[in-house]
């Protein structure tokens, strides 16, 4: 799909047109979760696995009004480095595309436009989900109810820990998003490898991923995404006690702080990365570069089943 509004690269146009896998990246990560100039070398990384796992990469972003599925050396450099880039939910598209603004795509927005080029597979790190205290803020990631919206499969090592994990699981199955456990029957916790909560289904190949992946296809019906939680290899997750301890004193800084809404998720975030001396940003990108390989495989799977 190329508009006026929408371009997607020569590289990524072919190998979708060829039927050769493809995997989509996410680029809130790049622009937003991670210091300069360290976030250009991980978003080289990143798509340097999904080619060595035997798919095309195809990072997603807004420039100057313009929707881009993959991303060439300029734009991936624009992305990491320029600080007027914003963040772009599905919801921010429209207005974005319309007054010629730039921004990197979250999960929401990223799963859409991937769908929209006819990419079946996504890699991220965590999703939202469901906020703690939710009866009380009733605040709720846009990303549950888009992907209860599109047909991509998103490999992720579950919700971000500082969110309401059970809560999250729980509006999943009301949505009908389908969950899968990659090895494992517990769903992964973003910065460690278990939640403590326990997936109903799981799957040990990309193969058998890609098995589930074509059932859906013939089983046509309702619309909804498939979640593969993949979990942080243990001997890469943050210590659990050290981020019970932490996450439970940036809850209640956060409190003190009168901090609320959106302004929650990277306030806590941040204040992990602090206190742990940097220990849940290298989980959090151990799981990523985890989730990125696993992606590639189940892209290339799902093609040589067809």
């Amino acid at each position: 799909m190329s508009t006026m509004s929408t371009q997607v690269s020569e590289e990524v146009r072919e190998a979708l047109h060829a039927g050769r896998p493809v995997v989509a990246l996410e680029s809130t990560i790049i622009a937003h979760g991670l210091p300069r100039p360290r976030n250009l070398a991980v978003a080289e990384e990143l798509e340097a696995l999904v080619r060595e796992g035997g798919a095309v990469p195809a990072t997603i972003a807004v420039l100057d009004g313009v929707a881009r599925i993959g991303l060439d050396a300029p734009a991936l450099t624009r992305i990491a480095e320029d600080p007027s880039v914003r963040k772009l939910g599905h919801r921010d598209l429209a207005p974005a595309l319309a007054s010629g603004a730039s921004g990197a795509t979250t999960v929401s927005a990223t799963a859409w436009l991937a769908e929209s080029a006819g990419i079946r597979v996504f890699a991220t790190g965590g999703l939202g989900g469901v906020h703690r205290e939710w009866t009380e803020t009733q605040d709720e990631s846009a990303d549950l109810r888009l992907l209860a919206e599109v047909g991509v499969t998103v490999v992720c090592a579950g919700v971000k820990s500082i969110l309401d994990v059970p809560a999250t699981l729980q509006r999943l199955e009301t949505l009908g998003v389908t969950v899968l456990g990659y090895g494992t029957e517990m769903f992964p916790g973003f910065y460690l490898a278990s939640s403590g909560e326990r997936v109903d289904w799981t799957v040990r190949t990309p193969a058998a991923t890609a098995r589930v992946m074509r059932a859906r296809d013939e089983l046509g019906g309702p619309r909804g995404a498939l979640v593969v939680g993949n979990p942080v290899p243990a001997a890469e997750q943050l210590d659990p006690a050290l981020h019970d301890r932490v996450l439970a004193a940036g809850l209640a800084a956060a409190r003190e702080k009168g901090i609320t809404g959106q302004a929650v998720t990277p306030f806590l975030l941040e204040y992990l990365t602090v206190h742990t001396e940097g220990a849940s940003l290298e989980a959090n990108l151990a799981a990523v570069r985890g989730n990125v390989a696993l992606a590639a495989r189940i892209a290339a799977a799902y093609r040589d089943q067809l």
